[in-house]
């Protein structure tokens, strides 16, 4: 399969869904045509190994969150089945022992019966910002919505993944596909910093911040778009979202 033939694959972040990219465009055509898979794994590697198990020969990924550190894991173990990567709102090095004390709290939570979608109303400001939960209540609600398609048998895997993380930073430099990296200037959960750090470890990658936070897919659906879109075309990229 060539490059320029290579399917698209979306992978969303912790606790939400495919309505994610619901909204991003490329000039005017959607990702209707994208490979979607869920994160339903109890750890990285198993995730990894059953990606690369359904996915096509080789693919263009785009990872946010969570869904961008098991992108960066996925590359590193299969390099040659990724033609270009984008990674949005995510984090490559290993957890800090606050966030692992903070899933294994919301583990406690989840197995206690706490739904997805209370937890996902408990980070809301981190997640869209204090204006937008204030302004923007469509965006409130597809958020709270996520987490509740999520539900908690998923949202339970997807915190066990979590604590599985170790440092993809150090390796980073392994990888020579082509990479775009967006940040959000905004985010409290993977700030700005973070993704520097990714493309200063990496042979062929570019970033580009937008104004707004960690969900930043859903906030800024069109710019999001166009970006990943010009990138693709100066890459030779635009057969996988034909």
């Amino acid at each position: 399969m060539s490059v320029a033939a290579a399917p698209l694959v979306l992978l969303a972040g912790m606790n939400c869904t495919a309505d994610l990219w619901a909204d991003a465009r490329f000039d005017g055509a959607g990702f209707e045509g994208a490979i979607r898979p869920v994160l339903d794994r109890p750890s990285i590697a198993e995730q990894v190994a059953a990606l690369l198990d359904g996915l096509p020969e080789k693919f263009v990924l785009v990872g946010h969150s969570l869904g961008g550190i098991v992108g960066m894991a996925l590359a590193l173990a299969a390099p040659e089945r990724v033609a270009g990567l984008v990674l949005v709102s995510t984090n490559a090095k290993a957890p800090t022992e606050a966030q692992r004390s903070g899933w294994g709290d919301w583990l406690t939570r989840v197995d206690a019966g706490t739904d997805a979608r209370a937890l996902q109303q408990s980070i809301l400001s981190p997640l869209l910002g204090e204006r937008l939960v204030r302004d923007r209540p469509d965006l409130v609600q597809r958020t709270l919505r996520m987490g509740e398609e999520t539900g908690a048998e998923r949202l339970r895997a997807q915190l066990a993944m979590q604590l599985t993380r170790t440092d993809l930073l150090a390796r980073l430099p392994e990888l020579t596909m082509p990479t775009f990296v967006v940040s959000g200037l905004d985010d409290v959960i993977c700030p700005p910093h973070f993704h520097t750090e990714i493309v200063s470890a990496m042979a062929d990658a570019r970033l580009v911040s937008l104004d707004a936070g960690h969900l930043l897919p859903l906030e800024r659906p069109r710019e999001f778009g166009r970006l990943v879109r010009s990138w693709m075309s100066q890459q030779r990229l635009l057969g996988a979202v034909a």
